[in-house]
């Protein structure tokens, strides 16, 4: 499973990383709430552990703009307030637990764990653009109604194109929200990856979804965008 850490105290967000990886979870990091939002719109979580109060974006302001890109995965967040109406708030703002500092690295584990159970195939999600559909639940694409076949690394940069339809993505960020070991990864292993895409969802069709923006990077549009 992949996890993002977003924790603004360097030696705890460190701490949580390196013992999440320990465990055998895929795992990102990052210390403020921009950070954040862009690795959760671009990449594809199983779950992500907020800091309340990042810098740039606090984490409740994360998990709305993540609601509202329709990225539904569940949302630990972690906070020094341990005042009733502060957890109360947590929960109701749509987080899926709320662990106060400091706590036992053993106790977040084992809510982690409870939590990936509890909503797992809870939060559906289709996204669509123009006749192209992605049931991100069941992994499955369609364009004008037929079924496209893709593999898992093809699926993750689709979900990260359609996810940000209209937006146009560099190179770099597609890896850094795709590939876990981006640094071992040259910018031309997703040109090889863009050509696999577009022989699937583009050149059965007139209209070319996937267009290139020369010198920037890529970017998915339905025909009337």
């Amino acid at each position: 499973m992949r996890i993002l850490v977003a924790e603004s105290k360097q030696d705890l967000n460190t701490v949580i990383v390196e013992k999440l990886r320990s465990e055998g979870y895929a795992v990102d990091a990052c210390f403020d709430g921009a950070g954040a939002l862009e690795y959760l719109t671009l990449g594809n979580y199983d779950g992500a552990i907020l800091d309340i109060a990042l810098p740039k974006k606090s984490g409740y302001d994360v998990l709305h703009d993540m609601h509202a890109q329709r990225v539904f995965i569940p949302v630990m967040f972690l906070s020094d307030k341990n005042e009733v109406d502060e957890i109360v708030r947590g929960l109701d703002e749509g987080a899926d637990d709320y662990l106060i500092k400091p706590f036992d690295i053993e106790i977040l584990l084992a809510r982690l764990r409870v939590m990936l159970r509890k909503t797992v195939g809870v939060h559906d999600s289709i996204y669509r653009c123009g006749d192209l559909e992605v049931d991100v639940s069941r992994q499955e694409v369609f364009r004008a109604g037929g079924r496209i076949e893709l593999t898992g690394r093809e699926f993750a940069i689709l979900l990260c194109f359609i996810r940000n339809q209209g937006v146009v993505i560099s190179r770099e960020q597609i890896l850094s929200g795709v590939w876990n070991d981006a640094g071992e990864i040259t910018s031309n292993v997703v040109d090889v990856y863009i050509r696999y895409l577009r022989r699937k969802i583009d050149d059965p069709f007139s209209y070319k979804m996937i267009q290139t923006v020369r010198g920037v990077g890529y970017c998915l549009r339905a025909e009337t965008d």
